[in-house]
C-alpha cells in the first residue's frame, strides 16, 4: 500500500524542515523509499521565467497575476506527479502551502485527489503563530517571499488556522519549538 503523505501549511511554518527531518526516519521505520515533491523545488524555476516574463519580477509568487495564472497549474502538476508515482508503487511526500485545498477538504477527498483506498493518504497541517511565521520569513531571505513581506496584509488576509475538531483528517503539528518526542509522535502518527 503506497504512503502519501502531505506536509501543508503557511509559508515560513517549516513545512520543508520537519518532512526532511523525518523522511530518513521514515525510510528507516518502513525500510521503504520515499519521493520527496516539494512545489518550492518542482516549480521555482519555471515560476520565475515566467512571472519575469509576466511582471518583470522572477520572485513574485503571491502577487494577483502569479495566482490567478500559476498557483493552480503548479499545484495540478504536483499532484499528477504525486499520482504517477504512487501508481508506480512508490511512497511519495508531498510539500506546499495548499492552503485553499485543505479549507475545502479537498486533499482528504480521494475522489478529488484521483486516488483510491489503496493509497494510506495522511495530511500534516504544520503552523505556528503569524508573527513568528513572519520572522523566520524575514530571516531566511528568501527573494520569492519579497513580494508577500511587502504586501503583508493582503497576504494575511488568505491565512487561517484549521480548527481540529473541523478538520478531523488533518494532523496537527505545532511547530513553533518542537521537541525530539512530539517529532517522534507525529511520525508515529504517520505509521499508524
Amino acid at each position: 500500500m503506497p504512503r502519501l503523505i502531505f506536509f501543508c501549511g503557511h509559508a515560513g511554518t517549516g513545512k520543508t524542515t520537519i518532512a526532511k527531518h523525518l523522511i530518513g526516519p521514515l525510510i528507516g521505520r518502513t525500510g521503504e523509499s520515499f519521493c520527496l515533491l516539494d512545489k518550492d523545488t518542482l516549480y521555482g524555476r519555471y515560476s520565475a521565467a515566467v512571472m519575469g516574463a509576466l511582471t518583470g519580477d522572477p520572485n513574485d509568487r503571491d502577487s494577483p497575476t502569479y495566482l490567478q495564472h500559476l498557483r493552480d497549474p503548479e499545484y495540478q502538476g504536483l499532484l499528477d506527479t504525486a499520482r504517477e508515482n504512487l501508481a508506480l508503487g512508490i511512497n511519495v511526500i508531498v510539500i506546499g502551502p495548499l492552503s485553499r485545498e485543505i479549507r475545502d477538504h479537498r486533499l482528504s477527498d480521494r475522489q478529488w485527489l484521483g486516488i483510491d483506498d489503496t493509497i494510506d493518504l495522511h495530511i500534516v497541517w504544520v503552523h505556528l503563530p503569524e508573527d513568528i511565521a513572519r520572522t523566520r520569513i524575514e530571516q531566511r531571505g528568501n527573494p520569492n517571499d519579497a513580494y508577500k513581506l511587502a504586501h503583508w496584509e493582503d497576504y494575511r488576509q488568505r491565512r487561517f488556522m484549521p480548527e481540529a475538531a473541523d478538520y478531523p483528517e488533518l494532523i496537527m503539528f505545532d511547530n513553533t519549538s518542537p521537541t525530539e518526542d512530539e517529532r517522534l509522535a507525529l511520525l508515529d502518527r504517520l505509521l499508524g
